[in-house]
C-alpha cells in the first residue's frame, strides 16, 4: 500500500517536472544505448540526479534574477509567469539531456538552446541592450546555477561531495557551458567563487527581481495541496543564499528564512522528495 502511494506521488511529481510524456522522455534519456559523457560514478551524475535539485533550481532563479540584463531577458522572453511549469520542464529536460543522455542527444539539446538564445535580444529599462547569447551574461547564468546546485547538494544531498569531487563537479559542468557560448567556464569551486564575486558590482535588486522573489516564495505555481512541501524547498533554497543576496532580495523580512529553519525545512522536504522519487516499480 505504501509503495503504491509512493509510486503515484512519484509519477505526479515527474509529470509536473518532465511533462505528460515523462515516461517516454525518461526512456529516451536513460535507456537509449550509446556513449555518454558521464557515468553514475561522476559527481555531476550524483548531483543532478539528487532530489536536492528541486531546492537548487529555486535558489538558482533567485540568484540569477539579481542581474538586471538576465532578468530583462526572462521578463520579456520567458513564460516565467504565464507558463512556469513549461519553463521548468524545458530546463529540467536540458539538464537531463546534457548530463545523462547519449552524446548525440546532449549535443542536439545544446544546439536547440543556442538557436533559442539567438532570438532572445532586447533592451533593458535603462537602455542597455542585452542578448541571451552574450558570453558574459551566459557566464553569470551558468555560475549562479552551478553554485546553487552544488550548495543545495552539499547541504541536503544524499552524501556530500569531497573537496576534490566538488571541484570535479564544477569542471564537468564547464563542457556544456562552453558549448552554449561561455568563453571559459570555471573548473573548481575557488574559480566559481571568484566568478560570482566578479559580478557583484553589476547586480541590482530591480523591481523585477523582487517580483521573482515574491512569486517563488509567496505565490508559487503549485497546487494548494503541494504548497506545504514546496514551502520547505523554497525556505531551504533561500536560506542557502549568501547573506548579500538575501539582503538584496529583502528575503530576511520573510518569516522562517533563517539558516537553522532552512536546514530543517530542506532536510525534511528534500528527504521526503527523495523517498517519493525512489519508489520501487510495481510492474
Amino acid at each position: 500500500m505504501i509503495d503504491a502511494v509512493r509510486g503515484r506521488l512519484r509519477d505526479a511529481v515527474r509529470s509536473r517536472i518532465a511533462g505528460d510524456d515523462a515516461e517516454k522522455r525518461a526512456a529516451q534519456i536513460w535507456a537509449k544505448p550509446g556513449e555518454r559523457r558521464f557515468t553514475d560514478r561522476d559527481p555531476i551524475w550524483r548531483v543532478h540526479s539528487d532530489a536536492s535539485m528541486f531546492a537548487g533550481g529555486i535558489r538558482a532563479l533567485l540568484l540569477q534574477s539579481l542581474h538586471p540584463l538576465a532578468m530583462a531577458g526572462v521578463a520579456e522572453h520567458s513564460g516565467f509567469r504565464s507558463d512556469p511549469l513549461g519553463r521548468l520542464q524545458r530546463t529540467s529536460d536540458f539538464i537531463a539531456q546534457t548530463t545523462f543522455a547519449v552524446r548525440e542527444d546532449a549535443d542536439r539539446a545544446v544546439r536547440i538552446v543556442r538557436a533559442v538564445h539567438k532570438r532572445v535580444v532586447g533592451v533593458a529599462d535603462d537602455g542597455t541592450p542585452y542578448s541571451a547569447g552574450d558570453p558574459h551574461l551566459l557566464m553569470w547564468v551558468h555560475a549562479a546555477e552551478i553554485d546553487s546546485f552544488l550548495q543545495t547538494y552539499q547541504e541536503f544531498g544524499s552524501a556530500a561531495l569531497s573537496a576534490h569531487d566538488a571541484d570535479l563537479y564544477v569542471a564537468q559542468t564547464a563542457e556544456t557551458a562552453e558549448a552554449l557560448g561561455v568563453e571559459r567556464a570555471p573548473r573548481s569551486v575557488a574559480e566559481l567563487e571568484d566568478v560570482l564575486a566578479s559580478y557583484r558590482p553589476e547586480l541590482r535588486a530591480t523591481p523585477e527581481a523582487l517580483d521573482v522573489a515574491r512569486f517563488l516564495l509567496l505565490q508559487p505555481p503549485v497546487p494548494m495541496l503541494a504548497r506545504g512541501g514546496y514551502a520547505g524547498l523554497a525556505i531551504a533554497a533561500a536560506a542557502t543564499l549568501p547573506p548579500w543576496a538575501l539582503a538584496m532580495l529583502r528575503i530576511p523580512h520573510l518569516r522562517g528564512v533563517t539558516p537553522l529553519a532552512g536546514r530543517l525545512a530542506g532536510s525534511m522536504s528534500v528527504g521526503t522528495l527523495r523517498w517519493i522519487m525512489t519508489a520501487p516499480r510495481t510492474s
